[in-house]
């Protein structure tokens, strides 16, 4: 008579005879040979583990103890866990296991020998830290995606997913593996509306090319107007005009999409009314992705930077307490801001603008070679410090690789970091500043810098992380600025910065928000996963 499909596959010794309880068969070992089987089995798991360093270290600590092959309930529960969790890999977008999961019941159907067993045990075991790796840090490196995501994701010992396993209720264990971040999950929740959306076939009929504002009427609007209804911003009607409802729809639609919100429904506006819910599905996909490769402690403090949003947000307790809008840099190879994680120590009032190298030697020496009076705004200075003498100075002989000099830029309204800089030292030379060119945060897409990034309410910014530690955050840092010297300010609780890069994530009222691809990662992180075998319904290359 078979066994249940999860039953017992282990070598055990009873009464003397080693006995190997299988699916559908027993064979039986006389009592001389089972410290044979039993030697037998932790060969085959030492040589199938060999390949799995952490595999084959947990085996070789644990004495070669078997977590899935043994007799009794637990292990089959562990078997039944992993085997459901590898069915189920896809929901998080995860290249799909269940051929794996089927693959690894055949081993188990056909296991005949202790050396079998092992071949099993190694095989589950591999299995389930493979998952339990991508799911938790992510399927992918991300340095090797694009040289702008120099993001270090966290990473935890696959041991300890192996010890987990073994020492708590495995299905419990199994669903505490899912990235626990809010965000994480209210992303999970829109894969699941959109894959829906998929199998009932998106949002109907695209809207018209061309401008459609208030007033307008006739079949584009009513193409508009079904959309916004597929959509959810609408509800049902009759009209064929572009009335307030549709005017008060679209902004919706577009304070959703990072777009302007004036109502009327441009190229803009229609190119992303037009995009179908594959490509969103595809820019929820890549996030959770996103969301896997960040430490879990973001800090109960932190300042969020996402640059497809170009805002900047200090996060208290997960609630967002206070945001500005911001500048990132402009789309070009050297100039794209990079994602990373670092902590903010201190800012700095009245700053300098010690220029970097790269601004000097591509940008500025060319105009020095031409006249030696050029960007006279900045100091040029040597070694030493010391202001260099520019009408003695033969700029002409200068290249890119031997340029002596340093320029710096004194405090002043018009110095390009503005009146204070917030510092998180890195080796990118990255931070917070503000700037004298106010005019650009009124801009839709805002892609400007040379790589820092740019605030809008700067002051503010610096209030609030004053506020912690001073009675008055404001009069203190007036105080300051107004001395117009350069002046460091520590901050007494350093705060994690987080600068990501997320073209779709869940606002706090639970709506979904798109952006655009702006430095076009997405689409290279969305390549990656389909090379390593994510596929979802209706998404194709």
């Amino acid at each position: 008579m078979k066994t249940a499909l999860y039953s017992s596959v282990l070598p055990q010794v009873r009464s003397g005879v080693f006995a190997l309880a299988l699916f559908g068969a027993t064979v039986a070992f006389a009592p001389s040979g089972a410290s044979a089987q039993v030697t037998a089995f932790k060969q085959s798991v030492a040589e199938f583990a060999a390949g799995e360093n952490a595999v084959a270290k947990f085996y070789r600590e644990s004495a070669y103890t078997p977590i899935w092959t043994a007799p009794g309930e637990e292990s089959m529960q562990r078997r039944a866990a992993l085997l459901r969790a590898l069915e189920e890999a896809s929901a998080h977008g995860l290249p799909d296991q269940s051929a794996l999961a089927a693959s690894l019941m055949e081993q188990m159907r056909n296991a005949r020998s202790a050396r079998d067993l092992g071949q099993i045990e190694a095989a589950l075991s591999t299995a389930y830290v493979n998952y339990a790796t991508d799911l938790q840090t992510g399927l992918l490196d991300p340095g090797s995606i694009d040289d702008g995501i120099v993001r270090k994701k966290h990473t935890t010992d696959p041991v300890t997913y192996l010890e987990g396993i073994r020492d708590n209720q495995p299905m419990a264990y199994m669903r505490s593996l899912v990235p626990a971040s809010p965000q994480y999950r209210a992303l999970l929740r829109e894969k699941f509306r959109l894959e829906k959306l998929v199998a009932k076939g998106g949002w109907g009929t695209t809207v018209p090319k061309g401008k459609l504002e208030p007033g307008d009427t006739g079949p584009a609007v009513i193409a508009l107007r079904d959309r916004l209804v597929a959509m959810g911003y609408l509800t049902r009607s009759a009209t064929a005009a572009f009335d307030m409802d549709v005017e008060q729809a679209v902004q919706k639609f577009q304070s959703d999409h990072g777009l302007e919100v004036d109502g009327v429904a441009g190229d803009g506006t229609i190119a992303e009314l037009n995009k179908p819910v594959t490509e969103r599905l595809k820019s929820v996909v890549v996030a959770m992705e996103r969301e896997r490769w960040l430490s879990p402690e973001r800090g109960e403090r932190h300042i969020l930077v996402n640059q497809t949003d170009f805002t900047a947000k200090i996060v208290d307790r997960g609630d967002v307490t206070f945001e500005t809008r911001s500048v990132i840099g402009k789309n070009q190879h050297d100039r794209r801001s990079p994602e990373f994680s670092d902590v903010m120590e201190h800012m700095i009032i009245n700053p300098s603008w010690h220029v970097p190298r790269s601004i000097i030697t591509k940008e500025y020496l060319p105009k020095l070679r031409n006249n030696p009076n050029a960007v006279r705004h900045i100091l040029i200075t040597d070694r030493q410090g010391r202001v260099v003498d520019r009408n003695s100075a033969d700029f002409s002989q200068y290249t890119r690789s031997n340029f002596p000099y340093s320029m710096r830029q004194p405090p002043s309204r018009s110095n390009a970091l503005g009146l204070v800089k917030f510092m998180f030292p890195n080796k990118y030379n990255i931070y917070l500043h503000d700037t004298p060119q106010k005019s650009l945060f009124s801009r839709e897409v805002r892609a400007f810098s040379h790589g820092c990034i740019r605030l809008a309410q700067p002051f503010e910014f610096a209030y609030a992380l004053l506020a912690r530690q001073t009675e008055d955050p404001k009069a203190f840092f007036q105080r300051i600025l107004s001395s117009g010297k350069e002046t460091k300010v520590e901050l007494e609780q350093k705060v994690p910065v987080h600068i990501i890069y997320r073209t779709a994530y869940v606002s706090g009222k639970g709506r979904a928000e798109f952006r655009r691809d702006v430095y076009g990662r997405d689409a290279k992180v969305w390549d990656a996963l389909q090379r390593a075998g994510v596929a979802l319904p209706g998404v194709q290359g």
